[in-house]
């Protein structure tokens, strides 16, 4: 299977240690006869809502791997004695035969290209008389790596809007729902607002 997985460190960890957990990562994924596809660092960023502990920022890595489920428990293991991790997630993305697929389709945050005038017409779409799926019309669909897919989705006060607002076929809603989640464990979105990670 292939699966990615993110991981925050904290924003002033030492370079050293940032090698040494990406060294700890690539070993674990090796140590599982796995193979690393894209290894990604998005920089530090600061997140929508600060944590428990009242981090507000932190540094981003991402890794997408070939691997069996029990790297990513050994992977999960080491993330969390990791006194440098703040926030990790396991994301399954497909099978080995659409590897080529799969890696071509990720696309770093930081470089994602925004549709012209996309924010508008989503306006339009919601509170139009005849709704129609947003996402179905672009051919695209959401992704928790790219909180501006699914910002919109969240009202001021951090309630995801129902698909009798938003006018989104129920693959599309729950796809939505499902990224919203995801990017609030990573703090990308604010559980209590609209605020995206920046």
């Amino acid at each position: 299977m292939i699966y990615e997985t993110a991981y925050v460190l904290r924003a002033d960890t030492t370079e050293d240690a940032i090698n040494k957990m990406a060294e700890t990562v690539k070993a674990t994924i090796a140590e599982y006869a796995g193979e690393v596809l894209v290894s990604d660092a998005w920089g530090v960023k600061t997140f929508a809502q600060p944590t428990s502990k009242g981090e507000t920022r932190g540094n981003y890595f991402y890794v997408m791997y070939k691997a069996n489920t029990e790297c990513n428990k050994e992977l999960e293991r080491r993330f969390r004695i990791s006194e440098e991790t703040l926030k990790f997630i396991f994301v399954k993305l497909g099978v080995e035969a659409d590897q080529e697929a799969i890696v071509k389709g990720y696309k770093n945050p930081d470089h994602a290209v925004t549709e012209a005038g996309a924010d508008d017409d989503k306006e339009r779409k919601m509170f139009s008389k005849r709704k129609s799926c947003w996402f179905s019309a672009k051919k695209t669909s959401p992704d928790w790596k790219h909180a501006n897919t699914y910002a919109w989705l969240v009202n001021e006060f951090g309630k995801i809007s129902p698909a009798r607002v938003t006018g989104l076929r129920p693959k599309y809603q729950r796809a939505a729902t499902t990224a919203i989640k995801r990017g609030r464990c990573m703090g990308m979105i604010s559980h209590m607002s609209s605020r995206t990670l920046r």
